[in-house]
């Protein structure tokens, strides 16, 4: 993944979320309800949504390592 010089907001997450929901493994949903519950940093921010950004596309190999940081972070927060 590329560094984005961007900061994305709570919204920019969510919308992302959505558009990738279906793509994702179903344990990361209520992961994902409990997130949204609550405010992050930018730095938090930035690194769920780029994880998100273009999940769809990124082979099964790219996916299982995005999985594994999404359990990762959002675990941890």
């Amino acid at each position: 993944m590329s560094e984005c010089k961007l900061d994305h907001t709570m919204t920019d997450v969510k919308n992302k979320y959505i558009d990738q929901q279906s793509y994702l493994p179903k344990d990361l949903h209520a992961k994902f309800d409990l997130f949204f519950q609550e405010e992050h940093s930018q730095e938090i921010l930035n690194d769920v949504f780029h994880l998100l950004k273009k999940y769809d596309l990124a082979d099964e190999e790219e996916q299982d390592t995005r999985n594994n940081r999404l359990h990762l972070v959002l675990r941890n927060v």
